[in-house]
């Protein structure tokens, strides 16, 4: 939304966006109703179009954003504190934990194929939670250089792309096959080489 809200406008949104991803979590984003996000949330449909004039799409795509949200949340307050050997480590059990618990449904990636890949709001979901999630193992990074605990030599940015495209392999595989043991792969071995990379200096 372009326009301001007050805080009593911004929290009626929060709830009904939330009350959303719970319904789509639910019951799946084929299934969800706008009735349903009503009556789940205790808004009235001229409320919700206040908040969304363009209807389903518009909450889909709302949703997606809290989803995209949700995804780092939920790696909080390890991702944000990759300063020691353990933290990684505590962020990759982490890690581990969030996609088992969640399986082989991914709710944003079901929102995604709903509000269409290709549009420009959806596109911006995606390169938006990949940039801050890179961000923030590129830091951690970063920070382990500064103490010697990662060659000073390695691109920050460049191997936290790695090892953000070998999480995001192994999470497709995880939802095609059912199996964790590819993300855990992905993690430990490119975690491991970070460390080798500082003995070996």
């Amino acid at each position: 939304m372009t326009r301001s809200l007050t805080r009593k406008g911004e929290a009626t949104r929060a709830r009904i966006v939330a009350g959303a991803a719970t319904e789509i979590r639910e019951r799946g984003v084929d299934e969800v109703r706008l009735e349903d996000v009503m009556a789940r949330t205790g808004t009235s449909k001229g409320q919700l179009f206040h908040y969304f004039p363009q209807g389903k799409d518009e909450l889909l795509l709302a949703v997606a954003e809290h989803e995209a949200d949700q995804v780092l949340t939920d790696q909080e307050p390890m991702l944000s504190n990759l300063t020691s050997w353990p933290a990684w480590l505590a962020w990759r059990d982490r890690l581990i934990e969030r996609y088992l618990a969640q399986g082989v449904q991914c709710p944003l990636s079901s929102l995604l194929g709903q509000t269409g890949r290709r549009a420009p709001g959806a596109q911006a979901v995606v390169t938006g939670l990949m940039s801050r999630w890179q961000g923030a193992i590129a830091e951690g990074i970063r920070q382990m250089q500064s103490t010697g605990d990662i060659a000073p030599e390695v691109d920050a940015d460049r191997a936290a792309a790695a090892l953000l495209a070998g999480i995001q392999g192994g999470v497709l595989l995880l939802l095609s096959t059912g199996r964790i043991d590819n993300l855990e792969a992905a993690l430990d071995l490119t975690i491991d080489s970070l460390r080798a990379g500082a003995h070996a200096v």
